[in-house]
């Protein structure tokens, strides 16, 4: 079954995200990522249309997967995780998560 799955993660593994994107694709999924910016700096205004807009990815996919490189998980990413089970969209992990 196809399946819209949104990468969630900090941008220090962007390279991973980009591995797991094309992983993805290649099992027929359509993948939804957020652009992989390199040192850019934003203004508070766009930093926040580009967080708006990632949450409106999360909302038209089934799924998000999760990159928790080494079990990292960021106060933003967490944000994104609960927003997505608020949603009742399948939330996926690159690593299990630790109790």
């Amino acid at each position: 079954m196809n399946k819209i799955v949104t990468i969630c993660g900090s941008m220090k593994f962007k390279n991973m995200m980009m591995n797991i994107a094309k992983d993805l694709e290649i099992k027929n999924k359509y993948v939804v990522i957020q652009c992989v910016y390199s040192n850019d700096t934003f203004t508070e205004e766009e930093a926040q249309i580009l967080a708006d807009l990632h949450y409106n990815k999360i909302e038209i996919s089934d799924a998000i997967y999760v990159v928790n490189v080494n079990g990292y998980i960021g106060s933003s990413t967490n944000k994104e995780i609960e927003y997505a089970k608020k949603l009742g969209k399948e939330v996926m992990y690159l690593e299990p998560i630790k109790q």
